[in-house]
């Protein structure tokens, strides 16, 4: 919805350009943000106060000339201008809904794009290390990092997941060998534990007693 709102001021600010009351060079940056008041519509946008200097005219007089350069568009029933120079947009609730109907209709393939196609990203999440506890943390990690490269994969992106568990370097090497010794004390043997190692806490869950 933001996106044809956008494209209506675009169409609006472009007709003003031709028509000389708005400068060929302008710096334009639309912003169609959701209104905190109902009663103002359901987006507003603040373009007026943007270009007011570079068009040399007060906010809402260019809010005028905006709205009243506006084309005509099933998706907008009604414009206010607000306050200073603010253009509020009502939309039309039909509109609104239709989107359930493509929903259904395209079912997983819904919101899919070629944004990214031709372009490959690598995204690392979750770190989880064997060494120490697991947390909460770790499983938002896995959630937020699925997440986001489930939807740069929807998005046409070529998507390689690099899950990490840092199961190997110094850290498992001394983990590997403290449990060896640990499985060694606990069959009855004396063993010199040397520095640095892994206390008995840290690798119980890793050790299988023995049964003879």
């Amino acid at each position: 919805m933001k996106s044809q709102i956008q494209t209506l001021i675009t169409q609006a600010v472009t007709t003003l350009q031709q028509n000389g009351d708005l400068p060929q060079a302008l710096n334009l940056n639309i912003q169609i943000e959701r209104t905190r008041d109902k009663t103002h519509g359901d987006f507003a946008c603040n373009i007026a106060l943007m270009l007011s200097k570079q068009a040399k005219c007060k906010p809402r007089d260019l809010a005028e000339k905006i709205v009243a350069a506006l084309p005509a568009s099933e998706v907008v029933t009604k414009v206010d201008i607000a306050g200073p120079g603010f253009i509020n947009f009502f939309i039309n609730k039909g509109e609104t809904r239709a989107v359930i109907g493509k929903i259904f209709e395209n079912g997983k393939a819904f919101g899919h794009s070629t944004v990214g196609r031709g372009k490959r990203v690598q995204v690392e999440f979750v770190s989880a290390n064997p060494t120490g506890p697991l947390h909460v943390g770790h499983g938002r990690g896995a959630a937020y990092g699925a997440t986001v490269a489930d939807l740069l994969a929807a998005a046409g992106f070529e998507v390689h997941r690099e899950y990490y568990v840092n199961d190997a370097g110094r850290q498992m090497n001394i983990l590997a060998a403290s449990t060896w010794l640990r499985y060694l004390e606990g069959c009855g043997e004396a063993i010199t534990f040397p520095l640095p190692r892994y206390n008995k806490h840290m690798v119980k869950r890793y050790v299988i007693p023995p049964r003879w």
